[in-house]
């Protein structure tokens, strides 16, 4: 309520005081005002607001405003500054009729009609308030000129207002975008996330049923023994089948969910490379290093492979950052052949020894350690390569002496831009 009643006040007080920016073209007292625009935009723009309480209000304060000016400077008596001015205020309870029976708001995604409308009615109000002055004995003319110019001003100030509001909007609107294109953004890395987890999940799965699979097996031939430790076996195989179908249920409800969003959720390639840039600098920028990274894409074909997609080409990416010590460049390139989309990404960093290189694909091993000196787990560029081999894709490390380190991802675009069925 109080919010409403500020904004009634509001408008009425900039209503009446940008009326005082006037011409008068007809030597009388009636005005061309910016007033009744900032009115017009006013009705536009604060839809909470009571259309025929603001229009009344305005019109009786801006009656009340304009005789107080001529008090103030002694120009009139008060009985006739109150019928010079009260013609104005019919002006803005016609004004505020017409855009209550139009139901002008309505139209408001169509900028076009909206200013047409508002034009037929700044028209017809001045026409109201032409015929109050003269039925007060005013010296007026009514002439083709002065409608020309009556309909001249009202399309001029109704397209001015529908114009600003329409600009404010836009503005809005687009704030909006940004955030929620923010917001999207953070929700497909987390997603992506959660991608990898189902992937480590599932191969977690196996092991466990394995290891089920063998306790099993182990408690049969202590039976066939009559050893005592027999039950033991029988313990372990019963825990860690609990623990499998555990897994299961968490792992159905994740993958239902990855499924469920994969389906909807189509991107194109450049759309996704520009996701890891950015995610990626703000990566650098937590590291406190100045990287540089280059972004070289136009393929605009949309896959629904996209948290697989952004897995392997953020976790490359990341370890690029980490593979510079203080300052360098990260660049991904993405061409296009008969076949193949190919990733490329290069760094500046200090490269992959060559005894490493036959073991970077292995899960468990990592050069790199924390402050503390613990290792990494060593298992992201073995994820990165199981997801790629699903793809029916292929990935390999570029490292000749005295050139960037680069890895290359080849995906078939037939498996790449296939949709589910």
């Amino acid at each position: 309520m109080n919010n409403r009643l500020w904004t009634l006040v509001v408008l009425v007080f900039t209503t009446a005081l940008l009326g005082e920016m006037k011409i008068n073209p007809f030597d009388n007292f009636f005005r061309f005002s910016l007033g009744s625009a900032i009115f017009f935009f006013g009705l536009l723009s604060f839809r909470s607001a009571p259309i025929l309480v603001t229009g009344f209000s305005t019109g009786i304060f801006v009656l009340l405003f304009r005789m107080m000016i001529d008090l103030i400077l002694g120009r009139v008596f008060w009985i006739d500054s109150f019928f010079i001015h009260l013609p104005a205020a019919f002006y803005y309870f016609n004004f505020t009729l017409l855009v209550y029976v139009t139901k002008i708001q309505k139209y408001l995604k169509t900028p076009i009609r909206v200013g047409i409308i508002g034009a037929c009615i700044d028209f017809s109000s001045n026409m109201v308030e032409l015929s109050f002055r003269i039925l007060i004995q005013e010296q007026f003319t009514l002439t083709l000129e002065t409608i020309w110019m009556l309909l001249l001003f009202g399309i001029l100030r109704s397209f001015c207002a529908v114009g600003l509001y329409n600009i404010l909007n836009f503005s809005q609107l687009k704030a909006i975008s940004e955030a929620r294109q923010h917001e999207l953004e953070r929700l497909v890395m987390i997603n992506t996330s959660l991608y990898e987890e189902t992937f480590f999940l599932r191969k977690s799965m196996s092991h466990l049923e394995d290891i089920t699979r063998k306790s099993y097996q182990l408690y049969m031939r202590l039976m066939e023994l009559e050893n005592k430790e027999a039950s033991t076996a029988l313990y372990i195989a019963e825990h860690v089948h609990e623990v499998k179908k555990d897994s299961q249920k968490i792992l159905a409800g994740l993958s239902k969910l990855m499924s469920q969003e994969q389906l909807n959720l189509h991107i194109s390639i450049t759309d996704i490379c520009d996701l890891v840039i950015k995610t990626n600098q703000k990566y650098a920028e937590a590291l406190e290093k100045p990287i540089q990274f280059q972004k070289k894409c136009d393929i605009d074909s949309c896959t629904n492979h996209v948290y697989a997609l952004l897995s392997v080409l953020n976790n490359l990416v990341s370890n690029a950052v980490e593979a510079i010590h203080h300052s360098g460049w990260v660049e991904l390139r993405v061409v296009e052949d008969n076949h193949n989309i190919k990733f490329f990404v290069t760094d500046s960093g200090i490269g992959i020894s060559e005894e490493d290189q036959d073991w970077i694909f292995e899960p468990g091993f990592t050069t790199k350690f924390d402050k503390n000196g613990n290792p990494s787990t060593g298992i992201g560029l073995t994820h990165a390569q199981k997801i790629v081999q699903n793809l029916n894709g292929s990935i390999q490390l570029s490292n000749e002496k005295g050139q960037p380190t680069q890895f290359i991802v080849a995906i078939p675009k037939d498996q790449l831009f296939k949709t589910f069925t």
